[in-house]
């Protein structure tokens, strides 16, 4: 049995289950979407260091979770929703086009870099700093550090 296929199709349900029961707009939820994003940046970033091997399989699966995952990112933040998260700036709902953008930005990367997989450590590295800077981008401008 190819268990790299299974653990990629577990994950790749993971993520429908989760998109589909963290979409409440709560802090909770929210929580729940960025550490699907993180958990997956996380892997990219140990191939890219060199403390996990290359493994094509924990590439596509990572870059599926970002991509898919940023989409659905947004539509946590309705008006009317959790508008009184800690982590959140007001000014997600105030800026909500750029706050879109940003997420369809981290999702096209992602996507991008899954269409011309990166094929080593050094390639994955190059797409953990793309990636970083879009998710960096983002936190400065709508996260609230506690």
């Amino acid at each position: 049995m190819n268990w790299k296929a299974v653990a990629a199709a577990a994950a790749m349900a993971g993520i429908a289950a989760g998109s589909v029961t963290a979409a409440d707009g709560t802090h909770d939820s929210r929580i729940a979407l960025m550490k699907q994003i993180g958990g997956s940046a996380g892997a990219l970033a140990a191939i890219a260091k060199g403390t996990k091997p290359y493994d094509a399989e924990a590439v596509k699966t990572a870059l599926t979770t970002i991509a898919t995952t940023a989409k659905v990112f947004p539509d946590q933040f309705k008006p009317g929703s959790d508008m009184n998260d800690p982590e959140v700036s007001p000014k997600v709902w105030e800026n909500m086009d750029d706050f879109k953008a940003r997420a369809a930005k981290l999702s096209t990367d992602a996507e991008t870099a899954l269409a011309q997989l990166p094929a080593d450590a050094a390639a994955v590295g190059a797409t953990v700093n793309t990636l970083g800077a879009n998710c960096g981008g983002c936190h400065k401008a709508y996260r609230i550090k506690e």
